[in-house]
């Protein structure tokens, strides 16, 4: 067994602390509903309760029939039939296990517009007290006061998980990886663009990620939170999971929860799944960190990316522990050119593992060896994914030893896992569904089925000339100093010109001025007890960050220090 020493300081309940809005959280189903009932006092009588996909809408029915209102329509009576959304939508979901192809279609196009017609008709026809609930409230009718019930994708994986359907379908029976790849690929990319459009429209916010209790905040406190937020380093909610060759580090140096299991993945630095916990005054509310993205992209940004990339945020942090564990599975990433014509992603998961600790066991595999030839190693992995033989990795795959602090750069393209008894600190672009698996050592995955292979996809995009030598040249031990003194080692560690992301490392005694030069970072810090993030003007309060948390810096911190 491996022996952990940990610095135990690490935060599992991160904050981001909003000034100025004491008292803006309203906690509680009564507080929410007392709320209401203040608007249609005054006068209100259309009210949308509006939904992301993955909201219990019946907890929110239940809110809106204790309002009593006149009438109460559902959204959900207007969505187009199970079979026609799936003819709608079935070149995007794919008869594939894992993936599918993005949906460029809009919310409304879920909807038979004749009956969305009717019920504007009848609710703009009287003065009847109306409560709208359900996802797309808004496409009935412009209501009088507008109440967003988000959620982040990680708490509708987790109802997945219990049996929890997707919004299009009655399909509690799927498995997990059918109902994601229908959130991530249509319902999740049509209720994004659908919020977006009324991000400024809407006149309250209720978290909804938990089910013993609702929590509400007005759009000013919304808007200010999150502005506040791309005004100072901010660190989000980081989530856990087990995995079939997940180890026991992250366990033991975080003091993580006992789940009777490993800890195989930990995401700290992933908008899209991600949340934001806002603490107005001692009150928390909880937000999809992605609702930062959307709202003031240019400020989180900067020009140049957001330029490039759009609303969306193109870096991802996270961990993979194999510590007495096991090898990840064998695979590739996509090339740009494939991810664009295959999946309708507009860039591809560059990567690189950084080696946050190690044994010395610790090896990651990596490119190719010297002369392989493509149609022998396919061969061989068709052959050991049906059983027949063990795949001889030996044969095909380089195999290097790894130490703590090395960082191995994986552009799209190369072959590559991490081996047993290490532990990564994976920074990459951040589509990190597409992973092309070719072998996974013959295992089964948590849910009892074989985990999913693509030895076809992997095969198109293996780039074979990354062979032994290549790798060693190219993506092994590619440091270079920026800048040493007594005090202070500045170094570029990555990542290969064929990717778009700069990874510098630091290593002081003294501090350092660090600009953001019109782009977001994130940082890591990966050795050390703990550091000080500090603006030299004052700018905002200092920041501590201890071993292994990822934090972003806004480049519109920049403009706080001019």
């Amino acid at each position: 067994m491996i022996q952990y020493n940990s610095y135990n300081n690490y935060d599992l309940d991160p904050m981001v602390y909003v000034s100025g809005y004491g008292g803006a959280v309203m906690a509680g189903n009564e507080k929410i509903s007392a709320s209401v009932r203040d608007k249609i006092e005054k006068g209100a009588k259309t009210i949308a309760f509006d939904l992301y996909p993955g909201v219990d809408k019946n907890r929110v029915m239940e809110l809106a029939r204790a309002l009593e209102p006149d009438r109460i329509i559902e959204t959900d009576t207007c969505k187009l039939s199970e079979d026609e959304l799936e003819n709608k939508f079935g070149r995007n979901i794919t008869d594939d296990r894992v993936f599918g192809v993005i949906s460029a279609c809009t919310l409304e196009e879920c909807f038979d517009s004749e009956k969305i017609e009717s019920c504007r008709k009848e609710i703009s026809a009287s003065d009847a007290l109306t409560i709208i609930v359900g996802v797309g409230a808004t496409l009935l009718a412009t209501p009088d006061v507008h109440y967003y019930f988000d959620i982040t994708r990680w708490e509708i994986q987790l109802r997945f998980r219990r049996g929890a359907t997707n919004w299009m379908f009655k399909n509690p029976d799927q498995p997990l990886l059918t109902k994601y790849k229908i959130g991530f690929f249509v319902e999740w990319r049509l209720a994004d663009r659908y919020k977006t459009a009324n991000l400024r429209n809407i006149d309250y916010w209720i978290d909804a990620n938990r089910h013993d209790e609702l929590r509400m905040i007005n759009s000013d406190a919304f808007l200010a939170g999150f502005m506040q937020a791309t005004k100072k380093p901010v660190r989000m909610q980081a989530y856990y999971d087990p995995s079939v060759w997940g180890g026991y580090w992250m366990k033991n140096m975080f003091n993580l929860p006992e789940n009777g299991s490993n800890y195989g993945w930990s995401f700290d630095g992933v908008p899209e799944e991600n949340s934001f916990k806002l603490d107005f005054d001692g009150e928390w509310i909880e937000f999809p960190a992605i609702d930062l993205v959307f709202l003031y992209p240019e400020q989180l940004l900067g020009k140049r990316v957001y330029g490039r990339f759009g609303a969306e945020f193109p870096i991802r942090f996270d961990m993979l522990d194999t510590m007495d564990g096991g090898n990840l599975s064998l695979q590739v990433h996509p090339l740009t050119s494939y991810i664009q014509q295959k999946f309708g992603m507009h860039y591809t998961q560059d990567e690189s593992y950084y080696i946050l600790d190690s044994t010395d066991e610790s090896c990651v595999y990596l490119g190719v060896k010297q002369d392989v030839v493509p149609q022998e190693m396919k061969k061989d992995l068709e052959a050991a994914n049906k059983g027949q033989i063990q795949f001889p990795d030996e044969k095909y795959i380089n195999c290097f030893p790894v130490k703590k602090h090395d960082h191995v750069l994986i552009p799209a393209g190369t072959t590559h896992c991490s081996g047993k008894n290490t532990m990564v600190l994976e920074i990459s672009a951040t589509p990190y569904i597409f992973t092309f698996k070719m072998w996974d050592w013959g295992r089964i995955g948590l849910d009892g089925l074989p985990r999913p292979v693509h030895i076809e996809h992997g095969m198109n995009n293996i780039q074979f000339n990354r062979d032994t030598d290549w790798v060693q040249e190219n993506l092994l031990h590619q440091e270079k100093v920026i800048y040493q003194d007594k005090d202070i080692l500045v170094e570029h560690t990555g990542l290969h010109a064929f990717e778009y992301l700069e990874t510098v490392r630091y290593s002081l005694k003294k501090p350092i001025a660090c600009e953001t030069d019109d782009s977001v970072i994130m940082l890591n810090l990966v050795d050390g007890k703990e550091a000080w993030i500090k603006s030299p003007t004052d700018a905002f309060e200092p920041v501590k960050i201890h071993y292994a948390e990822t934090f972003i810096i806004p480049c519109d911190v920049e403009t706080e220090q001019k």
